[in-house]
């Protein structure tokens, strides 16, 4: 594969870094990592993928855990700046993919209004990763001709869904952020019209050597959260496709 200039001196790169495996990023991921002066990364970047950075890269963490922000969004919007005008080639590295609930938008926002050249380059969002790696289709004729990624946490730690558009029938739900809500989300989905025996999955470390992951009925899943002190970042997945799991358990993480 031909080999070519991706970053230039004073551009931003907003990059996916996928769900975690390294082996799971874009070629052209791969390309602007080694091409990069600076890397502001998220927490959710795993080690295997940092590892991929050349020694001489600057690496600076602004992550957001469990709503304590180390770093405030309008400060790494800032810093983006500040690096690019100095001449710098900057890679903004978010887990998953930076328009998937990565505040990629934001970014990409306050950039442009600054006057910096960005690009955007697309990663495996954690869904589809736990998806692949765990042996259940998101979609499948037989139990999902839909599938839907909603946020478990929205602005404000509020969490006013449209409960009965998710509450449909043959349709998937793919809930991020969504761990410290699962009380109101088991409810309002039953409430909405949901059966109380639809299949769950809370999925941990997607696609890395760690992966976790846990089934339940939906009436069921605060009791599983609860009994085995499950805590973010987790991802849900609520629908009829979980039940293939079943088919896949000598392939999962114990």
């Amino acid at each position: 594969m031909k080999s070519q200039v991706l970053l230039t001196p004073g551009s931003v790169a907003l990059v996916g870094a996928g769900p975690g495996a390294a082996d799971l990023l874009t070629v052209r991921a791969w390309a602007c990592l080694q091409q990069a002066d600076v890397v502001l990364h998220d927490l959710l970047v795993s080690d295997d993928v940092l590892a991929q950075l050349p020694a001489s890269v600057e690496r600076i963490s602004v992550g957001k855990a469990g709503g304590r922000h180390s770093w405030a969004q309008r400060d790494i919007c800032a810093l983006m700046v500040d690096k690019a005008r100095a001449g710098l080639r900057v890679v903004r590295l978010k887990g998953g993919d930076p328009f998937v609930f990565g505040r990629g938008g934001e970014e990409m926002e306050a950039l442009m209004e600054a006057g910096i050249p960005v690009q955007v380059v697309p990663g495996i969002t954690a869904a589809v990763g736990a998806a692949a790696s765990l042996g259940f289709p998101l979609t499948h004729r037989d139990h999902a001709h839909s599938c839907i990624f909603v946020t478990g946490h929205l602005q404000h730690d509020t969490l006013a869904l449209n409960w009965s558009s998710l509450a449909q029938p043959r349709q998937t739900v793919v809930i991020y952020m969504g761990m410290t809500g699962v009380e109101t989300i088991a409810r309002e989905l039953q409430a909405a019209g949901l059966p109380a025996d639809t299949p769950v999955a809370v999925v941990r470390y997607a696609t890395r050597p760690e992966q976790q992951v846990w089934t339940a009925s939906l009436a069921g899943l605060p009791g599983l959260v609860k009994d085995h002190g499950l805590a973010p970042p987790s991802l849900l997945v609520i629908g009829s496709v979980v039940s293939l799991l079943a088919r896949a358990e000598q392939r999962l993480t114990p």
